[in-house]
C-alpha cells in the first residue's frame, strides 16, 4: 500500500490528481476538500499541523508527498506599497513556502525511518518563461519550486528519497478559463501550437505515473505540459 498526501485537492488540477490516484493499492489523504483535511497555508502553522494530521490518518507513514496547493493572485506593480508587499508574501508563503516546509518534513520523516520517498511539484511554465508584469510572485514562487526540486533531488538521492517537478502551462480549470477570457482567449491560444490548453487529466497522469511509477533515475526531473507553447 502506497500513502500519498496531496495537497490543494479540493478542485482543478488537485481533484483530477486525487482521482488519479483512486487505485487499488494506494490510499490519497487530501487537503482541501470535505472528505481531506483542512488547512491554510496563509497561516505559518498549517503545513506542519496538515502533516502532522496527514500522518495520523495514514497510520504513521507517508510514502509520497504532492504539493499542488497554490494561489494565482494578480499584484500590480501600482499597488499601495503595503498591499503590493503582502501580495508578495502571501503568494511566495502558500506557493512556495508551505511547500517547502512539507518536503523538508517528508525528507526528515523518511530519513527517520531509513525507508526512501517521492516528491511531486507542481510548478509552471511560469518558472520559465514568466508571467504577465501583475504576477511577478508567482513566477517567482514557481521557480522557486522547479529550484527546490533539483536541490532535494540532488541532496537526498542516495537515500532513495526522490524529487519531481511538473510544469504546466494553461490548464482547463476555472482559475485558467477566467485568465484566458480576461486577455483575450484567441490570442492566447494562438501562442499554443497544440492549439488548446491542456486538460487536468493530463497533468493528473503525469503525477500518478512520477509518484509510483517514473524509474529513480530520473529523479530530478522538470516534465512540461504546455502544448509547445514554451520549449526548454
Amino acid at each position: 500500500m502506497t500513502n500519498i498526501l496531496l495537497t490543494g485537492s479540493s478542485r482543478g488540477i488537485g481533484a483530477a490528481i486525487a482521482t488519479a490516484f483512486d487505485t487499488p493499492g494506494v490510499t490519497c489523504i487530501g487537503h482541501g476538500t470535505a472528505s481531506g483535511i483542512a488547512a491554510d497555508f496563509a497561516d505559518p502553522g498549517a503545513p506542519r499541523e496538515l502533516w502532522a494530521k496527514a500522518l495520523d490518518a495514514l497510520d504513521g507513514r507517508i510514502d509520497v508527498l504532492v504539493n499542488n496547493a497554490g494561489v494565482f493572485e494578480a499584484n500590480p506593480i501600482d499597488a499601495d506599497d503595503d498591499a503590493w508587499l503582502a501580495g508578495w508574501e502571501r503568494t511566495l508563503r502558500i506557493n512556495l513556502t508551505a511547500s517547502a516546509e512539507l518536503c523538508r518534513l517528508a525528507v526528515r520523516h523518511w530519513q527517520h525511518r531509513a525507508v526512501g520517498g517521492r516528491i511531486v511539484n507542481v510548478a509552471s511554465r511560469a518558472a520559465y518563461r514568466g508571467d504577465s508584469p501583475a504576477h511577478w510572485h508567482y513566477a517567482a514562487s514557481k521557480a522557486g519550486m522547479v529550484a527546490m526540486t533539483k536541490t532535494i533531488a540532488r541532496g537526498y538521492a542516495r537515500d532513495n528519497i526522490l524529487a519531481f517537478a511538473i510544469c504546466p502551462g494553461f490548464t482547463m480549470t476555472g482559475m485558467a478559463e477566467d485568465y484566458l477570457s480576461s486577455r483575450g482567449g484567441d490570442k492566447l491560444l494562438a501562442d499554443i501550437p497544440l492549439g488548446r490548453v491542456a486538460m487536468p487529466e493530463e497533468v493528473a497522469e503525469m503525477a500518478r505515473w512520477l509518484a509510483l511509477e517514473a524509474p529513480a533515475s530520473m529523479t530530478g526531473a522538470v516534465l512540461d505540459v504546455n502544448g509547445a507553447s514554451y520549449v526548454r
